[in-house]
């Protein structure tokens, strides 16, 4: 399998690059979860990062590669079936 090495933005993994592996398209998953073990044996916590562009060139504007923004929701957007219907949005206050 191939990997590559993805910076990471926001968080507690802010500045740290890891190999990622890539799928069969040749980019990265659009969400990436990290347990981090908790210090006195409780339920582990879940660190979720989206992927993002990382840039683009300025001539042609041409996507320079991917990087993951931290998701401080702690949720990647779930399974989206065709049939299902789309939640409806908090009521205004």
């Amino acid at each position: 399998m191939k990997s590559e090495p993805t910076p990471f933005e926001g968080g507690p993994m802010d500045g740290r690059v890891l190999p990622i592996l890539l799928g069969p398209t040749g980019h990265p998953p659009k969400w990436y979860e990290i347990p981090v073990p908790s210090a006195d044996g409780g339920p582990a916590t879940v660190l979720v990062y989206e992927r993002v562009p990382a840039g683009h060139s300025k001539r042609l504007h041409l996507q320079k590669g991917w990087k993951y923004a931290y998701a401080p929701s702690g949720r990647g957007p779930g399974l989206r079936w065709p049939w299902t219907k789309p939640k409806p949005a908090p009521p205004a206050a």
